[in-house]
């Protein structure tokens, strides 16, 4: 079948695996281009591993550090005439590339809040990859089934104390928007620290090290965004920054908990950059198409791959053994963003915008290819009017 590309507001609802398959490459290509890790991991486990920085981060784990892999994600494979999501084309890529290369590298696909999940990776990894030193927590998801109670919880993206307005991009229309969210219950803040919050991740950490299935001297990662005070209300100060303060309270327990075995919890504070969820968000996507605009204007323009290249080169293995925090005990990988210059151009720029002036000072443009890449749409030497069988599967 030939396939086209078909946006439903905020989602893209075919993807191209050839596409995506060049897409990995791509990234794969840029991780080689830089210098080895020379310090870096052996054994990664990444939970949330098809899409983002999570894929990123995997990507640079088997290109940059030459480790073995397993990789977590819940995608659905292609059905009925119906192609694939693109994080099960990026993961058959991923693997397919990193094989090809002698390299070990494992899928499990499945709810990774679930114990079932854990239990297989673990058991993947006691057969096929000896003790991990680092796992990557990068999962996104609307919702969460607790595995001891069994009780389902829903994220929401919601204000606390008032409700919120703020301007969109509408980016079906190219058009600028108002969008009003009411303010969130007790209820939503609990389900959505339930979701989102640090729970999930304490439980796989604790998983392993029952199974001793941890490395001395271990790391566990998990990511995180604040963003500019324009996005503070929706996401920093609402239900999603309550759950991402629990992270950081997980963090600190699992490093806690670590300390036998010379181990460590870590938070990455990322850049902001197109992704499914923060497609989403009303007001992140306009800042992201006038991020954009001014980081390229201005240099320091990061996308999830070379984000996680430095994360990992200048963060987590540096020679010295270092990691360089902030005083909340962070790692600032936004730091390029939230330079003074950056955001003092952003806040000049932001009330200027309107559905008459988002091409002039926005990257619209750039913001549409990159979202239509993250479906394997508009990627370099793909033949896109070829026919193409959307059944791809692992070996």
């Amino acid at each position: 079948m030939i396939i086209r590309p078909k946006v439903r507001g905020f989602v893209c609802v075919t993807a191209h695996p050839k596409g995506c398959e060049a897409n990995v490459k791509e990234q794969i290509d840029y991780v080689k281009s830089n210098p080895a890790v020379e310090n870096g991991p052996k054994n990664a486990l990444v939970v949330g591993s098809s899409t983002g920085y999570g894929l990123a981060s995997r990507i640079v784990s088997a290109f940059a550090c030459h480790a073995n892999t397993l990789g977590v994600f819940f995608e659905r494979p292609s059905e009925r005439g119906r192609t694939a999501t693109p994080g099960w084309y990026n993961s058959v890529a991923l693997e397919k590339a990193a094989k090809a290369e002698g390299l070990y590298a494992s899928n499990i696909n499945g709810d990774a809040f679930s114990q079932e999940i854990k239990d297989q990776a673990i058991e993947r990894i006691r057969s096929n990859m000896g003790k991990i030193d680092l796992v990557v927590y990068s999962l996104a998801a609307p919702r969460r089934t607790d595995p001891k109670t069994g009780e389902t919880y829903r994220s929401t993206l919601k204000p606390i104390g008032s409700d919120y307005s703020n301007k969109y991009l509408d980016t079906d229309k190219k058009t600028i928007q108002e969008a009003t969210l009411e303010a969130a219950t007790d209820e939503d803040i609990h389900n959505t620290v339930k979701v989102m919050g640090g729970e999930d991740w304490e439980l796989w950490i604790q998983a392993l090290k029952e199974a001793g299935l941890l490395a001395d001297g271990c790391k566990t990662v998990a990511y995180d965004y604040i963003g500019p005070q324009v996005t503070w209300p929706i996401y920093k100060d609402g239900t999603i920054g309550r759950a991402k303060i629990d992270l950081r309270r997980a963090k600190d327990a699992i490093s806690e908990s670590l300390q036998p075995i010379g181990g460590q919890a870590l938070i990455s504070v990322n850049k902001a950059v197109v992704t499914q969820a923060s497609s989403a968000i009303p007001g992140v996507n306009l800042y992201i198409t006038i991020l954009f605009k001014i980081m390229k204007d201005l240099g320091g323009h990061e996308g999830c791959i070379e984000q996680m290249t430095r994360l990992f080169a200048d963060r987590l293995y540096r020679p010295d053994r270092s990691i360089p925090l902030d005083d909340l005990g962070l790692i600032r990988m936004d730091d390029w963003e939230m330079e003074a210059k950056i955001q003092d151009a952003v806040t000049e720029v932001w009330p200027k915008v309107t559905t008459e002036t988002v091409d002039e000072l926005t990257d619209f443009d750039g913001y549409q290819e990159e979202f239509l890449r993250l479906f394997g749409f508009g990627v370099k030497g793909v033949d896109y009017e070829a026919d193409v069988d959307p059944v791809v599967d692992f070996d």
